[in-house]
């Protein structure tokens, strides 16, 4: 057996290797940012729903414009707001860049009111 036809396989492999390794990598990077933003766009969600209801003393329309000035804050935007009765709901958008697959949207939805 000759040791010259084996000259650069490790270099071959190596190369796979770390493709492998900055894929998984991409990969990784693209999911933490969308539970980034998922997680993002529930506190928002949250917030705003409670400061709605902070604000429902002044109408249903000062409760979400609390509620969509509270959203804007958090970067996030506020897809709607709705009172039922003495709770405000609301849903709440935040936008999460996926590279190659554009830009999507978090959602997340989130009820306040006084407890019965």
């Amino acid at each position: 057996m000759n040791l010259r036809e084996d000259e650069g396989v490790a270099t071959v492999l190596a190369c796979c290797v770390l493709a492998a390794i900055v894929m998984v990598t991409g990969g990784m990077l693209h999911v933490g940012s969308a539970v980034v933003a998922r997680h993002t766009a529930q506190s928002a969600a949250d917030l705003s729903a409670l400061g709605g209801a902070g604000a429902l003393d002044g109408g249903d329309e000062a409760a979400c414009e609390m509620s969509a000035a509270i959203a804007e804050r958090m970067r996030t935007v506020l897809a709607e707001c709705e009172v039922q009765g003495w709770d405000v709901v609301v849903e709440i958008r935040a936008p999460v860049l996926l590279s190659g697959f554009g830009i999507s949207d978090a959602q997340a939805y989130a009820r306040a009111g006084p407890v019965s």
